[in-house]
């Protein structure tokens, strides 16, 4: 047995759970389903398996059904269990729950209520891709999932094309080729990217290229499974000495000369070594 009853107060428990892989469950994760009054899920029927397969049983519980499409009632009901003194549980179909994933508006109601709310993390398919997909970590945005429409999709990724930070999508493997076809068209063909499909499952793979070989690729190729795509930042064209030490001044106004080279180098995608060295030397000459 893996799991263990425990006391829980009344609150509100957001629990992460596999996203493939079933062993990926937290310890604490089967806990807090093995001990919580209230067995909430956005699909029922992969929560009541994922219990099964580890052993915790339903007891007296049933699993009630919250999604997308599920009336503000159910929210209402599950916040007035709480004040009854009650734990509820709510987990996703998989990864974290509210992440591109249902369960905000119980979170906002939540709080509102000023109820207890707490989370039991767990896997998350945008962490698990960005880790093995070779680009950036130090810095990226997540936007979810893409609207499906051609020119609302190039629409939503213009103001994405400046982020200094590696860009992570959800995509559906119908629209992988023309979504990655529009992120080329409008951050550009040679940005490096990488399509990561079936994370921790059987058929994981990873797939690395620009953006237009990417989208060459799927346009022509069939895929199934959950995917997240990731792109690298965009760079900036290079500074010129004067504006570089112009950048490196503002910057040196808040900040240390160690932080301030690592953000004109992180904004500029520039050697950090040569950034530091010249801002080492403005710190001395405006001494």
């Amino acid at each position: 047995m893996n799991y263990q009853m425990v006391p829980l107060q009344a609150g509100l428990y957001f629990v992460g759970v596999p996203i493939g892989t079933a062993r990926d469950i937290t310890l604490r994760a089967l806990d807090v389903l093995a001990s919580a009054d209230v067995l909430v899920a956005e699909d029922t029927r992969s929560l009541r398996k994922l219990m099964d397969i580890h052993a915790v049983p339903l007891r007296d519980r049933r699993i009630i059904a919250l999604h997308d499409h599920t009336g503000e009632g159910v929210q209402k009901r599950l916040v007035e269990e709480v004040r009854g003194g009650k734990s509820v549980v709510y987990a996703s179909e998989a990864g974290m729950p509210l992440i591109a994933d249902p369960g905000f508006e119980l979170s906002r109601l939540a709080r509102a209520e000023n109820i207890p709310v707490t989370c039991a993390p767990g896997p998350s398919a945008v962490l698990t891709a960005l880790v093995l997909a070779g680009l950036p970590t130090d810095a990226f945005f997540f936007a979810g999932f893409l609207p499906n429409a051609k020119t609302a999709r190039r629409t939503a990724l213009e103001p994405l094309a400046g982020v200094t930070g590696t860009l992570a999508f959800y995509e559906s493997p119908k629209r992988l080729g023309a979504m990655l076809s529009d992120a080329s068209a409008v951050l550009g063909g040679d940005r490096k990217a990488a399509v990561c499909r079936e994370l921790t499952k059987k058929f994981e793979e990873v797939r690395r290229g620009t953006l237009a070989e990417l989208a060459e690729h799927y346009t022509n190729t069939s895929t199934k499974g959950e995917i997240v795509v990731l792109i690298d930042r965009g760079h900036s064209e290079s500074l010129n000495q004067i504006d570089l030490e112009a950048e490196l001044r503002r910057a040196l106004q808040d900040m240390s000369v160690r932080d301030a080279a690592d953000l004109v180098a992180r904004a500029h995608d520039l050697p950090r070594r040569q950034v530091y060295q010249t801002a080492l030397a403005l710190g001395r000459n405006d001494k």
